[in-house]
């Protein structure tokens, strides 16, 4: 067995152990919703396995303002929780990605009825205002649906950069009475602040570190026709693209990622300048020299106020963010410095960093202490 494999069975088990002695009328969903999402085996998810329901999983087509968007339902067979919306964030496997899929069986199996909605525009990896439509669309619908259990409200979990959009949509008239909480789940407080951290490194509390290289690659496709003449947007946007999918490969396919890898750098080599130099940096992996091209464009990027949770108007809800201490992608400060924005403004507000999880997975192993602690967070959302 790998050792991170190890390490979180480890973690998982410590917390059922927990969850099931004098503390178990307490916390043992949430200690079962932890090892399940784990992959807990053995004995471990044999307990987790007591009182999970049968799944029923069929496609639904969700209605928004400016078209449908593709969905999935995930019903249990004897609801006894609140319907969840859960939003992925940018991946192109949308509502197709296993690690989603595998979520929304566990919160379906311990009783919450859960629907996955596509969010077109982050399947392309582009962060868009009408992103933050689509999740008040979606979530109005949810909410309208017939539901004998609980008071009507629904509750929210957005994923990455769907998370800090989800915390914007709630905050909108259309939900602000619909909703019983919001979990953002390594998500973002403010768009330009993260998309300045990808592209420099820096944090916003003036510490430095390493970002993922992903995120210059997105930030590249979104202002292409920005930085090289209009006519080389589009070939040098189609060989990000190829880059883009060869990463998503690279974690499920390692030769077909190889392949794709190499067509990016075969693309690279046909491209004029500047364009050929700008996608040589994304196949090297280059942030240093790539960033701060980008830096100067960040705002037109990502400066509607649709786009950052601390810029709009605030939820009524309850808000619960949780971040991976070691996140790469988007840094933990994020939830840190939304969490204090949301309270200053009258928000409850539930902030967990925890080195258990690295950006939106659970997959590291920690201390009891740490273990306790994320168990008892996902207690206190799945009994809001």
């Amino acid at each position: 067995m790998p050792r991170t494999r190890t390490a979180t069975l480890t973690f998982v088990a410590v917390a059922l152990v927990l969850a099931i002695g004098t503390v178990a009328r307490l916390y043992g969903r949430g200690a079962t919703f932890v090892a399940r999402a784990a992959g807990a085996e053995g004995l471990v998810g044999d307990v987790a396995d007591w009182g999970r329901q049968p799944v029923t999983e069929s496609p639904v087509d969700i209605p928004w303002r400016d078209g449908t968007l593709r969905g999935r339902r995930y019903a249990p067979s004897g609801p006894t929780g609140r319907p969840i919306l859960l939003v992925p964030g940018v991946h192109a496997s949308g509502i197709d990605e296993p690690r989603l899929i595998g979520f929304a069986r566990e919160l379906a199996a311990i009783g919450h009825p859960t629907v996955t909605a596509e969010l077109t525009d982050l399947t392309h990896y582009r962060i868009t205002a009408r992103t933050t439509d689509m999740i008040e669309d979606a979530a109005s619908w949810l909410a309208s649906q017939p539901n004998p259990i609980g008071d009507g409200r629904i509750g929210i979990m957005g994923i990455s950069f769907a998370g800090g959009l989800s915390i914007v949509a709630a905050g909108r008239p259309a939900l602000r009475d619909r909703l019983a909480f919001v979990l953002s789940f390594g998500g973002h407080g403010d768009l330009p602040r993260t998309l300045h951290y990808l592209s420099t490194g820096t944090q916003p509390d003036g510490t430095h570190r390493a970002p993922h290289d992903y995120g210059v690659a997105i930030i590249l496709l979104g202002v292409a026709d920005q930085v090289v003449p209009a006519n080389q947007a589009g070939p040098l946007q189609a060989a990000i693209l190829a880059f883009l999918e060869a990463s998503r490969l690279d974690m499920v396919d390692k030769a077909r990622a190889a392949t794709e890898f190499a067509r990016a750098r075969t693309m690279a080599d046909g491209l004029p300048e500047p364009s050929r130099t700008l996608m040589t940096y994304v196949n090297n992996r280059d942030v240093a020299h790539l960033g701060p091209i980008l830096v100067p464009h960040l705002a037109t990027l990502g400066g509607d106020a649709a786009l950052s949770p601390d810029r709009g108007e605030p939820p009524a809800c309850p808000i619960y963010l949780l971040h991976g201490l070691d996140d790469n992608v988007i840094p933990a400060v994020e939830s840190r410095l939304l969490a204090r924005t949301l309270r200053d403004r009258g928000v409850t507000v539930h902030f967990l960093a925890t080195p258990l999880v690295t950006h939106a997975e659970v997959d590291r192993a920690a201390s009891v202490s740490s273990a306790f602690a994320l168990v008892r967070f996902w207690t206190e959302v799945l009994a809001d």
